[in-house]
């Protein structure tokens, strides 16, 4: 059990689950187009065990069974992401009515239940047609994208209590594009600096769409660390530096300040979109709140000559499953310094969790949990105005590149039967948040 009450972090304050369509959703069927990590994982090497999202936990059709269970956690919200190829099959162009109706009936299905919805619009399944034509290295994606945030708002946009254009620009553009861990698995600079900069374009013309047809309480989801200097040497530090600003600041500076640091910006240099600084006041769009999602740490030092300049390394701290470092203090640090060097606006924890081994009995888990909110009270008690914390994930699910070889649900899921089980980290939130611990 949690050693905090709910009552701790006061009235309004919202506790929810996350997840993510492809990871859980499965139903590759009525009318869904392709995406970009169909062709991914079935290229042999790129995922752990040749795994797939073909089938990943079902929820296109066990999806009221996963609403009671939020229901009966005591959740108030639910954050989901809808699937862009599921809705409009091409990316551009015809609607798939059924995509329509299965969104129609898990919104629905959740207000039933007094589940508040909060939407992302992309969690990284671009469809398959865009990316033949660049994906996010094309400009034209701003266009594509405001064009399906418009359906979005259109079609469920007076249900959702809260939206976010995209989930982790950093993951859809570095990591895909210079790093090529993810989708659509590229290591090439230009195409990074092209991504980098089309994603927070996109974002800001998905705003304005958003607004245009009605949709409110608008946001975006940054996966943020915590940068420290593996040593106190000048070089180390310096790599800090430049692994904060490719990691954090380009981000957050670009969607709170319109303005990229300067340190990246020469270090792409030609690569980035000609004319990308008459862009940033569109980058820039207000938001009404700002979702951060963490994990762990980066630790940096200077790289090898004749390699990349910084390179990141493991420190001595306990780890999770897939390898991350537990470092709560991460968290309440970095959401104390968004709050007083870059906005005032509400921000909400939107993924935090960790991969541990299988099984429902999940200890190591609890204690992450507990301690990383508790980490959140102390950004609050230091000023952060922090509305909520969402846990990821709801269901063990598709661990995108790691396949269904990490776990990081609070409900244990057999991918075999499609058995869901609760574990010890679901009781303890049910325990909190229904005031029985």
């Amino acid at each position: 059990m949690f050693s905090i009450d709910r009552k701790d972090f006061g009235p309004g304050f919202t506790f929810g689950v996350a997840t993510a369509a492809y990871q859980i959703e499965g139903g590759q069927t009525d009318g869904r187009g392709s995406s970009i990590w169909d062709t991914f994982s079935a290229t042999p090497g790129n995922v752990h065990n040749g795994d797939t999202g073909l089938n990943a936990c079902n929820h296109y059709e066990l999806w009221p069974q996963d609403l009671d269970l939020i229901r009966d956690g005591g959740f108030d919200g639910y954050r989901f992401s809808f699937a862009w190829p599921r809705l409009i099959p091409e990316g551009t162009g015809a609607v798939n009515q059924a995509g329509v109706d299965f969104y129609d009936r898990l919104i629905d299905g959740m207000l039933q239940r007094g589940i508040k919805p909060y939407a992302t619009l992309y969690h990284w399944d671009l469809p398959s047609p865009l990316q033949d034509k660049g994906g996010w290295m094309n400009r034209d994606i701003a266009s594509w994208f405001a064009d399906y945030a418009a359906l979005v708002a259109q079609k469920f946009g007076d249900r959702l209590e809260a939206t976010a254009t995209i989930n982790e620009p950093w993951c859809v553009a570095f990591l895909s594009h210079f790093l090529g861990i993810h989708a659509p698995g590229y290591r090439d600079i230009r195409a990074a600096a092209r991504a980098m900069h089309h994603v927070l374009f996109a974002h800001g013309t998905a705003i304005d769409a958003l607004r245009a047809n009605g949709a409110k309480n608008l946001g975006i989801v940054l996966n943020l660390e915590k940068s420290e200097a593996a040593t106190d040497r000048p070089e180390d530090i310096a790599a800090m530096n430049m692994g904060d600003a490719l990691f954090n600041r380009w981000y957050l500076g670009g969607v709170l300040k319109g303005q990229y640091p300067e340190e990246v910006t020469n270090w792409l240099g030609d690569n980035l979109p000609k004319g990308y600084q008459n862009d940033m006041a569109v980058v820039s769009r207000p938001i009404d709140w700002l979702g951060i999602n963490y994990y762990t740490r980066g630790l940096y030092k200077a790289g090898e000559p004749g390699g990349n300049p910084i390179e990141q390394v493991k420190g001595d701290l306990e780890r999770t499953d897939i390898g991350w470092e537990i470092y709560p203090k991460g968290l309440s640090d970095l959401l104390v310094r968004v709050s007083n060097e870059y906005t005032k606006i509400p921000l909400y924890v939107t993924e935090n969790g960790m991969a541990e081994v299988e099984g429902d009995d999940d200890p190591r888990r609890v204690k992450y949990y507990d301690d990383h909110l508790k980490a959140v009270l102390t950004a609050r008690a230091q000023g952060a105005d922090v509305r909520g914390y969402f846990a990821w994930s709801l269901l063990d699910n598709y661990e995108w590149a790691e396949g269904y070889n990490k776990r990081f649900g609070i409900v244990h899921v057999d991918y075999q039967t499609q058995k869901r089980t609760p574990k010890s980290s679901y009781r303890a939130f049910q325990g909190m948040l229904h005031n029985t611990r």
